[in-house]
């Protein structure tokens, strides 16, 4: 089973890990686009593919409880639709869609090289 889903010789083996570094490398710049990450947090955003976008955070809170949030973002030609966790698909508010899109758009002048490679792969 395992050698249907790894990569079969050096030069898949060497994309996937090039795609994986990129990809690690984008989101990082993408969780700084709103401000430095507070000490013991980490917060990602980044590109998974021409249609799906993902927040991610995870924190300590004051009780000392770990908490994590991942937000997919899916865009579709009549809206993005948004979930987190086991919630269902639903429309983003307008102040939403305008972070969003402010993200995006910030986050494609801080990377556009390493995201337009990616997409070609994707």
């Amino acid at each position: 089973m395992l050698p249907k889903i790894l990569p079969h010789n050096n030069d898949e083996r060497r994309r996937s890990n090039a795609y994986d570094a990129v990809l690690r490398y984008e989101s990082k710049v993408g969780g700084q686009l709103f401000g430095p990450v507070p000490a013991g947090h980490r917060r990602e955003f980044f590109c998974l593919d021409k249609y799906t976008w993902v927040w991610h955070e995870e924190w300590t809170n004051t009780n000392g409880k770990h908490q994590v949030v991942t937000t997919h973002y899916h865009v579709r030609p009549n809206g993005i639709l948004k979930t987190q966790g086991n919630q269902t698909y639903q429309s983003i508010s307008r102040d939403e869609l305008r972070n969003f899109h402010n993200a995006v758009k910030l986050y494609g002048q801080r990377i556009p090289v390493a995201l337009q490679a990616r997409l070609q792969v994707a």
